[in-house]
Parts: structure tokens; sequence; C-alpha cells
């Protein structure tokens, strides 16, 4: 789907037609006519517009007859059915610069670019340059959105687990775990995108821009040091947890062998009661609480030793 954005006399509307000056946004679903068309009438490379596909593509930027590519990873929530898969993942936005256009390509569902949209009615499509700095902005914001989203329910899981060791809120933790992997490698590549564009001035920047472009990379460095934050508390809480369980295990063992030794030494009185030989006492009348009270007294006799030292 193709949409185009265009500032005429101080608000941005929506036009039929790309024109000088216009945002263009191509969302899902892609066909490949949309790209072919859009490549021939605006004169971009073909596979500036099939990058974004790639759903592995690093964020990166270069050019190709004047014409600029900026591939930006951006998060968003994973539709999977795997049970087993991350809750978020992140994705590749491409950010083209033409001629006289700027166009956004999107091969999934974001909400980075949804935030955009939402305020685009402030944005100028013609300053190229600050439209690009809004958008990482709102890339550098859907992260944090996320990152605390991620934190909270992380929050949560943990106190379910507190209250009852359960493989469930185990594998919610594993799943936000693969999340945070995710938001890191984007982060970081994403950090060293900005940091190289300021570097170099792929965009030309004017002092104000560069300034804005200074502080999306302080915000994303910030992101960034959440991430690995949160990923090392929660690799700490899963060390813990896997502790407990194991020494919880260790508890029920010990109190299933020390049950153990309980029972035998009387099964083995019963045993030797049980004999089809000569027994001592057999002939009296309390031959049968013989065995019962030897077995009884065995039993609490080994039961207080355990308790003692503490190995009930």
């Amino acid at each position: 789907m193709l949409q185009y954005y265009k500032n005429i006399e101080g608000r941005t509307l929506e036009i039929e037609k790309p024109e000088s000056g216009a945002w263009i946004n191509i969302l899902p679903p892609l066909r490949q006519e949309e790209f072919t068309e859009i490549s021939e009438t605006l004169d971009i490379p073909l596979d500036f517009l099939s990058d974004s596909l790639d759903i592995d593509e690093r964020s990166r930027y270069e050019e190709e007859d004047n014409v600029k590519l900026i591939v930006i990873k951006v998060p968003t929530e994973n539709n999977s059915f795997n049970d087993s898969d991350a809750f978020y993942i992140t994705i590749p936005v491409c950010i083209i610069l033409t001629h006289h256009q700027i166009v956004t390509v999107n091969s999934f569902d974001n909400g980075a670019i949804k935030k955009f949209l939402n305020t685009f009615k402030n944005r100028h499509p013609d300053k190229r340059n600050m439209m690009v700095l809004k958008i990482f902005e709102k890339v550098v914001t859907t992260f944090m959105d996320y990152l605390k989203e991620i934190n909270h329910r992380r929050n949560l899981l943990e106190q379910k687990l507190y209250d009852a060791n359960r493989n469930e809120e185990l594998l919610e933790l594993m799943r936000i775990q693969k999340s945070l992997v995710y938001f890191v490698t984007a982060l970081r590549s994403n950090e060293m995108l900005l940091m190289k564009l300021q570097r170099t001035n792929f965009l030309g920047l004017t002092a104000e821009e560069d300034e804005f472009l200074q502080d999306l990379i302080v915000d994303t460095s910030q992101a960034l040091e959440m991430a690995n934050i949160y990923t090392n508390i929660l690799s700490s809480t899963m060390d813990a947890f896997a502790s407990l369980i194991s020494n919880n295990q260790n508890q029920v063992m010990k109190r299933l062998t020390s049950i153990t030794v309980m029972l035998q030494l009387p099964t083995l009185v019963a045993s030797i009661y049980g004999m089809n030989v000569p027994i001592p006492g057999q002939h009296s009348t309390f031959a049968f609480y013989f065995p019962i009270l030897i077995s009884l007294g065995l039993a609490l006799t080994i039961g207080i030793y355990f308790m003692r030292k503490k190995l009930f």
C-alpha cells in the first residue's frame, strides 16, 4: 500500500500521486509490481526498496546515483504462533532520500511509523533531514516504551515464580530474554549507524540538526544501557531461580531418603519375624506386638536422630 503526503500552505495533506517535496510511505502488503513502479517513477535503485524484505538486514547507509538509503532497526510485536518465540523482534525500515522526495519502506507493521503518522501534521516533508531525524526519534521512543513494558512483564512473572515455581513462568521469562537479545543487537547497530552519520555528515545536517542528532545518539545509548541492564537482571534472575529449584530438589531428595531409611529397618524387622523358621517368643500371646513395637521404636529413634541433624 502506498501513501503520499505533502505540506501544502502549512497543512500536511494526503495526495494522490508523488510530487516534489512529498513523503511516500510504503506499507505492507508489498508487491513487486509496486516496487518496480516506484523504482521507475522516482528513479530509485530497486534493491533499495527490496532491502526491507530481509528481516536480518543490518542498520547501515549507502548512496547510489545521488539517492541515499538509510536502514534502521525498529522494534515490533512478534505475531508468531510459536509459544517459544520472543515477544518482540526487530525489523528493518528503509528511509530513502531521492532527488525530491523522502520514501519510507516498511515490510512489517510497526509502532514507530504509526507514532510518526499520528504526529505527522506537525511535520514538513520538504525538510527531509529533520524528517529523518524525527523518524529516528520515534524509533528510540518505541524502543524505550517496549523496554519498560518488558521490565513490567518481567516483574510480574518473577512475582508469580516466588509464589509457585512453575515451568510456564520460566518459559515466559525465556521469551522475554529472547526479546532483549533482539533489542540489544538492534540498538547497538542503530547507535553505530547514528554515530557514523554524525561523523561523516552523510545527510549534510545544519548545526541545529546536528545537535538534534547528538541528542538522539544519547537517547539511543540510554536505551541500549537499559536493555543491557534488563538483560543482566533477567540472566541473574534465571540463574537464581535455577539455584532455588536445584536446592528445593535437594531438600526433597533428602526427605525422601530419610523416609526410605526410616522404613527400611521396620521392614527388616517385619521380614525377620515373617521367616518360616523358629523365632524367639513365637509362642507368646504377645508375639504379634513384638515386631510392631520394635519397628515403631526403631522408626521413632531414626526420625528423632534425623530431626536433630536437620536431615528431615
